[in-house]
């Protein structure tokens, strides 16, 4: 039996499986990653040369700079016309069908619930919610990116309409962690997929797991040596490799 067999045996025999994932399930849909060769964190363009990746999506830089901070968002993180990939679609059948129990992911592409997923935990928000920093008005997902304005304003006080999107020296917002714990409590099997586990506190849910683990990314992690399985291969065509 090779692994990626192994992989769809854990799965049917798994009474709960939750799936956790990073960046890299989006790769292949044609959104960046931030920490590889080709990432956010190592493309740069020359007007942005003088600071750092963290500085930019980070709550400073909204407040201190922000026409330096909507910037590198619209040039950046702007999903609209991405396409769910092979991964996305795998992980919503298993949904479907009963085989997974929720997914935990730090991407903000809402990319999952376009594939037909329905129970995510967005621990870093989403590009797809916009909302009013002072009266909380709610705004839709291409808001700022039509916006005439550098400074996205509310219609309803003129504040400044932001991202509903964990930045930089923000804490992760409290009902997505509970649901993610939720998720991940009791669960006998943890997919991770497309996360280099370097960066806490998301990569405290892998070192809190005590079940079966199974990893899938491009490199290794510092997690490789505890996994059941390990593939250094394509997330989408390893998750669209599984029978179920």
């Amino acid at each position: 039996m090779d692994r990626h067999e192994n992989l769809s045996e854990l799965i049917r025999d798994s009474k709960k499986t939750v799936f956790f994932g990073g960046a890299g399930v989006s790769t292949e849909s044609g959104i960046p990653d931030f920490r590889s060769k080709d990432g956010l964190y190592n493309v740069r363009d020359v007007q942005f040369e003088k600071y750092s990746p963290e500085y930019l999506l980070s709550i400073d830089c909204l407040e201190d700079e922000p026409e330096v901070f909507y910037e590198y968002y619209r040039q950046k993180l702007d999903a609209h016309g991405i396409k769910p990939n092979r991964a996305h679609y795998a992980l919503a059948e298993m949904e479907k069908k009963g085989l997974l129990a929720g997914i935990i992911t730090q991407n903000i592409d809402g990319l999952h619930q376009r594939a037909g997923s329905v129970n995510v935990a967005e621990i870093h928000g989403s590009t797809l919610r916009n909302y009013c920093s002072r009266c909380g008005a709610k705004y839709p997902a291409d808001y700022i990116f039509k916006s005439e304005t550098t400074i996205p304003r509310c219609k309803h006080c003129g504040g400044t309409v932001r991202p509903d999107v964990t930045l930089y020296g923000e804490m992760l917002p409290d009902q997505e962690v509970y649901k993610a714990d939720s998720y991940i409590r009791g669960a006998e099997l943890l997919i991770v997929g497309g996360t280099s586990l370097a960066v806490w506190p998301a990569a405290g849910y892998v070192a809190r797991f005590r079940g079966k683990l199974v990893i899938i990314n491009r490199d290794e992690t510092p997690y490789d040596y505890q996994a059941d399985l390990v593939f250094h291969e394509s997330i989408g065509e390893v998750l669209g490799s599984v029978e179920i």
